[in-house]
C-alpha cells in the first residue's frame, strides 16, 4: 500500500523525444531566458533553494522554488501552493534527448489560490502542456 493521501491525483507525465543535443534541451528549461522562450516570463535562477515566480497572466505571478538541481539532467521546483514541477532529460545519443515534464501535486479535495478545484484545472493543465511542449519542440529543434 503507498502513503498517498486517499484523494491524490494521478500526476500529469508527458514526454517528448527532442531532436536537440540534452545540453541546448537544457539550456532551455533551466535558464530564465529558456523558460521564458516557451512556457512563461520569470526570474529563475539555476540554483538549488532558489526563489523566484513565474508570470501566469492573469492569475498573477506565480511563487516557486528550486528544490532539485542536477544538470544536465533534472530540475524540479516547487510552484504556487500545492504543485511540484519536474523536468527529467535523458541523453539518447548526441542529437537526440528525452525530455519527460512532471506535474505533481494533485487532489480532489483541494482547490487552487485563484478557487478551482484541482480536478478541474488538471484536466486543463494535461491538455495544457501538449501545446506547452510544443512550444518546447519549436524553441530548441528550430
Amino acid at each position: 500500500m503507498d502513503n498517498q493521501p486517499a484523494n491524490t491525483l494521478p500526476d500529469i507525465r508527458q514526454t517528448v523525444v527532442l531532436k536537440a543535443p540534452i545540453q541546448k534541451v537544457w539550456d532551455a528549461v533551466a535558464t530564465s531566458e529558456g523558460i521564458a522562450a516557451w512556457f512563461m516570463p520569470n526570474d529563475f535562477k539555476p540554483e538549488a533553494g532558489c526563489e523566484f515566480h513565474l508570470d501566469a497572466g492573469q492569475f498573477g505571478m506565480s511563487p516557486c522554488k528550486v528544490t532539485e538541481l542536477d544538470p544536465p539532467t533534472r530540475l524540479s521546483f516547487n510552484w504556487g501552493k500545492d504543485w511540484t514541477l519536474t523536468f527529467e532529460l535523458k541523453e539518447l545519443d548526441a542529437k537526440q534527448t528525452e525530455f519527460t515534464l512532471i506535474h505533481s501535486g494533485w487532489n480532489a479535495d483541494t482547490v487552487t489560490e485563484f478557487g478551482a478545484p484541482h480536478a478541474v484545472v488538471r484536466e486543463n493543465m494535461a491538455k495544457g502542456w501538449v501545446g506547452i511542449q510544443e512550444s518546447l519542440v519549436k524553441c530548441v529543434e528550430g
